[in-house]
């Protein structure tokens, strides 16, 4: 098999995980692996500048996107979704066992979660936490 197709597949693969994790690292890798993908079509037979390039691209993607996403998150006005989703209201589709997923629907939106305590599948729950995929909830307890 040619290096080239190698290189489309794993570029391929890593772009499908970043889909699914949201960090923006797999991303760079997949670019690198582009890269590498690039330079195996200049130069076929020479799998250690192949893989030298993709590692570097990516290594050089995270190195200087990093400082330039926390200077967007510094800036006056910007505001991350994900906080927004706490403290919000949401109902139980799937129930969730301590230590295992679960699904809860926020508005529009479903979320796989998690929670400290079972949760059966209708309850009112409230947003305690947010990691890049998955919220953690609570029971939601009204106060009167």
């Amino acid at each position: 098999m040619h290096a080239w197709i190698i290189w489309l597949i794993v570029a391929g693969i890593l772009l499908v995980l970043e889909m699914f994790t949201l960090t923006f690292y797999l991303l760079w890798f997949s670019i690198g692996a582009g890269a590498a993908l690039l330079v195996s079509l200049i130069a076929p037979g020479n799998i250690l500048l192949q893989v030298l390039t993709g590692c570097i691209v990516a290594l050089l993607l995270t190195v200087f996107t990093k400082p330039l996403s926390r200077k967007m998150r510094a800036a006056r006005g910007y505001r991350d979704a994900g906080t927004e989703l706490i403290g919000r209201q949401g109902i139980v589709i799937e129930p969730i066992e301590p230590g295992q997923y679960g699904i809860v629907k926020l508005g529009g939106d479903t979320w796989s979660a998690t929670s400290s305590v079972y949760l059966g599948k209708d309850e009112r729950v409230r947003v305690i936490n947010r990691s890049s995929t998955r919220i953690e909830v609570e029971k939601w307890e009204e106060i009167i």
